[in-house]
């Protein structure tokens, strides 16, 4: 295996943007969008909408991942037109740039580094440290982990973590998170009095769809079987990338509707690295060739659901019984 600087000089040639393909990708998805949103908020039976509905919550994830690449600099870099439509993007989907950027900013730099704090990420403590917990303590820790939480992240994690935590936090630095609150709230209560079938198919699903989703997959990046972590002293970028994010098997449809954010081990290495390009660079650097492996199966989601703390002494992350 070659040192990380090698590695990561070596992943540069693939973190080179395709404009016409950005262009490409963004307009496509901007059409089915648009498309699957009219059929949503048609007078069309139901048997119709609610799956035009679920959809619009997968777009919502694709159109997520062309945000976060932007927000890396991957995709669009000086581009005054597509700067405008993902900060309108951040808004309408409830992550405002404010927060995104500085907690996900956050989070790369210290993934895997035991010592690094939750911020943009789902906090983990070890055994001793839950043993020592309060009972409040504990009930926060477990209830952050909990399915429920990460299935209902459309209300715990956007709407509350994302929003309205932040806002009332440092109102002046997140006042986009404000902005945010006050598009979503108000086009909420307007179609509960006006369109109460449209907000059901058009609003409610489709975030909850996604935000859940989106929660998962999150979650599924950084804790599953086979992760490892290291102390301050040890972190190195590469360990990170290579031993701590995950790589989420998925067939073709998903890994279009996410964006190929399942190669989030590709991503970590190099986040300059554009969507559509990181297969290719799995594909031609070996030593991303050999990842944590997870899936969408019910199997691998209820056994990474399942781990819980981590334990020092098995090098590996553990559920409420140590198992």
């Amino acid at each position: 295996m070659r040192e990380p600087k090698q590695l990561l000089i070596a992943s540069k040639q693939y973190a080179k943007e395709f404009r016409w393909q950005s262009w490409w990708q963004l307009g496509s998805t901007l059409v089915v969008s648009a498309i699957a949103v009219a059929v949503a908020c048609s007078g069309l039976p139901f048997i119709v909408r609610i799956p035009a509905g679920i959809v619009m919550g997968l777009l919502l994830v694709r159109l997520f991942v062309l945000y976060h690449d932007y927000q890396h600099g991957a995709i669009f870099r000086r581009s005054p037109v597509v700067a405008g439509l993902m900060y309108l993007y951040g808004i309408i989907a409830l992550t405002p740039p404010s927060i995104w950027n500085r907690s996900h900013d956050h989070h790369h730099k210290n993934n895997s580094n035991f010592f690094g704090g939750d911020v943009g990420s789902y906090p983990l403590m070890t055994v001793e440290d839950y043993a020592k917990a309060s009972p409040k303590e504990r009930f926060c820790y477990a209830a952050s982990r909990h399915p429920l939480n990460i299935g209902l992240g459309y209300l715990t994690i956007f709407l509350g973590g994302m929003c309205l935590r932040p806002l009332l936090i440092n109102p002046r630095r997140h006042i986009d998170c404000a902005l945010a609150l006050a598009v979503h709230l108000t086009l909420v209560v307007w179609l509960a009095i006006v369109a109460w079938q449209v907000l059901l198919v058009a609003v409610i699903l489709p975030f909850t769809v996604a935000c859940g989703l989106g929660a998962y997959l999150f979650y599924a990046q950084h804790n599953f079987p086979g992760l490892e972590l290291r102390n301050r002293a040890e972190w190195n970028h590469a360990f990170a990338a290579l031993h701590s994010s995950s790589y989420i098997q998925m067939n073709g449809f998903m890994r279009w509707c996410t964006g190929n954010i399942g190669y989030h081990h590709v991503h970590h290495f190099n986040a300059r690295i554009p969507f559509y390009r990181l297969p290719e660079a799995m594909a031609g650097m070996e030593e991303l060739q050999a990842p944590c492996t997870t899936s969408l199966s019910l199997r691998d989601i209820v056994g990474c659901l399942r781990l819980k703390l981590w334990d020092p002494e098995k090098n590996r992350l553990v559920n409420f019984n140590g198992v």
